[in-house]
This record gives structure tokens, sequence and C-alpha cells, in this order.
């Protein structure tokens, strides 16, 4: 079986596709995992994919905040080998795209350009009245709700439960996939959709799954590997 780096030195199109388990060495914790944001309890006695919903959002907004704030935010996480090593053949131009379900910018951080985050990014918060953009330090500064200046409820720029992903990322996305002769999954479980339903429209030649437990699409990988991340990266 040829290598992961052999399969990107021989591609002319080569995309990635991440998930949790890509920042999970930079100390944020995944969702499945051991000790992911499911397997961890709360003090709301609450599943996630209710308190990081929609509707949770708009009608407990201050609780949303107390948990998104302790969970999902991690402002100091610093990019991991996996990010480092994307940016680094993103400049040589053997990859071509970072597909990202990840909010934390790490990727950005680490200096990858072509970046499209299907979920959204804590670094974006907008006022729900009168659509003015602040930044996270802005979200964090303050207790509670943050509020813009107007009045309005601040709300983090990221897809919650109950919320379709951006149209404009989720066109693009598509037509980097269509692009691809080679699509990489890193880290994910391939469990969320719609954006899992990317593997879907790929038609490429070469589907490299890594990732530490199974994922509906192993089948139709031809290079499949359920090592660490960082293990197979450290490579390339």
């Amino acid at each position: 079986m040829s290598t992961l780096k052999e399969i990107i030195d021989n591609s002319r199109y080569a995309v990635f596709f991440g998930g949790a388990g890509v920042s999970t060495a930079s100390n944020i914790p995944d969702f499945r995992g051991a000790n992911g944001i499911y397997n961890t309890e709360n003090e709301w006695g609450l599943p996630p994919e209710r308190i990081i919903s929609h509707s949770f959002f708009v009608r407990r907004t201050k609780d949303f905040y107390d948990y998104y704030k302790k969970y999902m935010v991690y402002p100091d996480a610093r990019p991991n080998e996996v990010h480092t090593a994307l940016a680094r053949l993103e400049k040589e131009g053997k990859i071509k795209a970072v597909l990202t379900q990840n909010i934390d910018g790490l990727h950005q951080k680490a200096g990858s350009k072509n970046v499209l985050e299907l979920h959204g990014s804590v670094f974006r918060n907008y006022c729900t009245r009168c659509g003015r953009f602040f930044d996270l330090d802005y979200v964090l500064s303050g207790k509670g709700v943050p509020v813009c200046d107007c009045g309005g409820v601040i709300k983090p720029d990221v897809v919650l439960y109950e919320e379709p992903l951006d149209g404009e990322t989720w066109g693009k996305a598509f037509e980097e996939i269509e692009k691809a002769d080679t699509l990489i999954v890193g880290g994910s479980s391939l469990n969320v959709y719609p954006a899992a339903g990317l593997v879907d429209s790929f038609s490429g030649k070469n589907l490299c799954i890594i990732n530490a437990s199974k994922t509906p699409y192993d089948r139709r990988a031809t290079y499949l590997s359920h090592e660490n991340l960082l293990t197979e990266f450290k490579n390339l």
C-alpha cells in the first residue's frame, strides 16, 4: 500500500477534511471520545446537543453562554503538528484546501489560507439586532450574556443544533470536493451530518481516512488508518 506521503505527493488536487480529532492534541476535547464533551457531565444535567441548540440559545441565553464559555471556547489553544503540517503542505502546493468542522481557528493560526469553516468560528460574533460583529475578547470580557451597544444580544457565528450550515461556505466546500482527486479525512467519526455527507460527493481516486475509531466510510477508503493523527502527519 502506498504511504500517505506518496499519495499526497502524487495527487493533482488534494483536499483535507477534518473533525474534532484534529485539535485534541491542542488540548481541546473532541465530542465522542472517552473524555469528550458528550461524555462529560455538566452543571445543567442536560445533553450538550440540547444546550448548544438554537432553541436553547433563544430561551436560556445566559445558561447557553455559561456552558459555551466553559466547554466550547479555548482561546489559549495553540496549533499542533497536524495544523502546522497542513499549513506547510498548502504552502508547498500539495494541499489545496482545508475543510473543517472545528470552530477553534487553529488552522488559520498555523498559517493555512484556504480554510472553509463548515460550523463557523468562535472568533466571529454578531449582534442579532443590528448585525455588528465582535471579536472573541469582547464576548469573554464580561459575565453573563454579551450585549451590543444597540441592546441586541450577541450570538457566536457558529452553527448550533437546529441551524443550517452557511450556504456560501457549503457551496465552496462542494466545489473543492468535486475538484479533488484525493480527499484526506482526519479526526472525524463522519457521523455529523450534513457535513459528513461531503464524502458522498467525492468521486476522486484516493479516499484517505485517518481516525482513532471506525467510520461509516471505512470500506470505501483506499487508505485507512486508525493510528493517531500526529503519528500519521509527522512523516509528511
